[in-house]
């Protein structure tokens, strides 16, 4: 199971990215905030590349993946 390893959004909001001014630039869409909100970790790599290119981390630092219980 894939999960995300850091809180997103408020790493997002830390570098100066806030959900308003993230939709308004297009630079995620709504649907992809609220998968994000939810912790619903189905994000396209694109969205997974954008997220890792403005917090300057790797795929590995943002999501993880753990065994099933």
């Amino acid at each position: 199971m894939i999960i995300f390893r850091i809180d997103i959004l408020k790493a997002l909001k830390e570098k100066g990215y806030n959900t308003t001014y993230l939709r308004k630039n297009k630079i995620l869409s709504e649907s992809t905030i609220q998968k994000i909100r939810s912790k619903d970790t189905s994000l396209t790599l694109k969205n997974l590349d954008v997220i890792c290119e403005m917090l300057d981390m790797q795929p590995g630092d943002v999501v993880e993946r753990i065994e099933k219980e």
